[in-house]
């Protein structure tokens, strides 16, 4: 298969990636509201706080994600997908195929990581893992 035809499959998959992204921040939402206007004793408040932080931070997680799928769809049309935005080469498609929306090469990526390990802070384990693929 040859890299354009490759990078078209991985244009459906950020598609589908950013329709189910879409859905579950739609939900998540909607959940959102929904818990904030329940009542009960002190156990369900605590309950729905506890419930409350993990859809924030799921809803987070899922806004970054579907901006960066975003920036991905933007830069097919551009004709910038699957280039590195460091140094200009093409990104190898196993990189790709890991983090569709990746926008560096491995080695811009791990550099980029060395200067500034605090844009890295924060993420969960399967984001840290894919910031360095």
């Amino acid at each position: 298969m040859s890299r354009k035809e490759a990078l078209n499959k991985l244009r459906d998959v950020l598609l589908v990636r950013r329709e189910a992204l879409r859905k579950a921040l739609d939900g998540d939402l909607s959940l959102l509201q929904t818990l904030s206007q329940e009542g009960g004793d002190v156990m369900d408040a605590a309950m729905d706080t506890a419930q409350d932080e993990i859809s924030s931070q799921l809803v987070e997680v899922e806004s970054r994600e579907l901006s960066q799928i975003e920036d991905a769809l933007n830069r097919l049309k551009e004709g910038l997908y699957g280039d590195c935005e460091h140094c200009n080469k093409p990104i190898p498609l196993a990189r790709l195929q890991a983090v569709p929306y990746a926008t560096m090469c491995i080695d811009c990526a791990r550099k980029q990581e060395k200067s500034s390990p605090r844009l890295y802070t924060g993420l969960d384990s399967t984001q840290a893992s894919n910031a360095s693929l």
